[in-house]
């Protein structure tokens, strides 16, 4: 199944008697998801609005996420969100899964950036909720409850973004002595001083990673604060530009899972004491991305947040929700697609 227009989507979910999932280039998808009858969205394509000046993007869902990024770069700009991809990842993937990079730690996710979206519900009525312009609404806030969602509330057909220009100037600090335990404090650190980090994360044979952007004067300066105030942590070397884009790597070893991991920064070195080498810490800590031997589930104490396998041939490992919140995404599920119709994939 693979509507070109949303009316064709809407009478495909309206007729449907059985599960579907909603999916583009179907690169984000989690262990145990993918389970019904596939809907295609990779029709519905291309950019029906942008106008630069106003840094402002409307683009249907199936649209992949290079086409974005070229069109972006050919005018200086970007989503500031630094949403990863493989080859072949659309855009309604990036919205369904909330994706961002290591600038989440100061543009916020995609849903910061989502100013509006149209979508079909489980009902087979077409939902536009937002706009080109950021505004209050009132009822649901849809844009940010479709940006996550990963499927479960409705198919997305257009997205609208806020763009961001290209920072003019990047440079890549690091201190290459220290290990992954050893790198949140100098990572927190960096977030929490003055100089506007725009990145701060650790990879294996590089060290604690620190990115700067922005003008050239501004860049230098803020650079020269940061070696001065990091010195402390080690020494502080240029780092590789390029290490960034291997936060966003994909794992290639298919004998492993892949467990993600979001907790506080705080807690970062008290979860790596009871895990292997992560493959990389983004966020300043917040991130950790580990691999265990398949169907391996890691032992950890308590701690704020929540780990999930994302990769990996074993059978899926859903994590226990709170009961608030398994309250609250049972609710939206009952009202948006109330015949169970979306199996919750993007």
């Amino acid at each position: 199944m693979r509507p070109e227009t949303e009316s064709q989507l809407a009478d495909l979910i309206r007729g449907t008697r059985e599960s579907l999932s909603i999916t583009g280039g179907a690169t984000r998808l989690w262990p145990g998801e993918g389970q019904g009858a596939r809907v295609d969205m990779t029709a519905m394509i291309g950019v029906t609005l942008y106008e630069p000046e106003a840094l402002t993007l409307v683009v249907r869902a199936g649209t992949t996420l290079e086409t974005v990024r070229h069109t972006l770069a050919a005018e200086g700009q970007m989503l500031a969100f630094e949403p990863p991809g493989a080859p072949g990842s659309t855009i309604g993937g990036v919205a369904a899964t909330n994706a961002s990079g290591p600038r989440r730690v100061q543009a916020g996710a995609a849903r910061d950036a989502l100013i509006g979206v149209r979508f079909v519900d489980g009902h087979g009525e077409l939902v536009q909720n937002g706009g080109r312009v950021m505004k209050n609404v009132t009822g649901y806030d849809l844009v940010k409850l479709m940006a996550g969602s990963r499927g479960t509330l409705g198919a997305l057909t257009e997205l609208s973004f806020r763009t961001a220009p290209l920072p003019p100037v990047t440079t890549t600090l690091a201190l290459p002595g220290l290990d992954a335990p050893g790198a949140i404090r100098a990572l927190t650190s960096a977030l929490g001083g003055p100089d506007d980090v725009s990145g701060a994360a650790w990879l294996p044979g590089h060290g604690a990673l620190i990115r700067l952007e922005g003008l050239a004067a501004s860049v230098k300066a803020r650079a020269a604060d940061l070696t001065s105030r990091l010195s402390t942590f080690g020494t502080v070397v240029e780092g590789d530009p390029d290490a960034w884009r291997l936060l966003c790597a994909d794992a290639q070893d298919a004998t492993l899972d892949t467990w993600r991991i979001i907790c506080r920064p705080s807690e970062a070195p008290m979860l790596l004491a009871h895990l292997p080498l992560p493959l990389f810490l983004d966020w300043g800590g917040a991130l950790i991305h580990v691999q265990l031997p398949a169907g391996q589930v890691p032992q950890l104490p308590a701690f704020s947040g929540h780990a999930r396998r994302i990769s990996g041939a074993s059978p899926a490992i859903v994590p226990a929700q709170d009961p608030v919140t398994a309250r609250l995404e049972r609710e939206l599920q009952n009202r948006f697609d109330p015949r169970k119709t979306f199996a919750g994939q993007t």
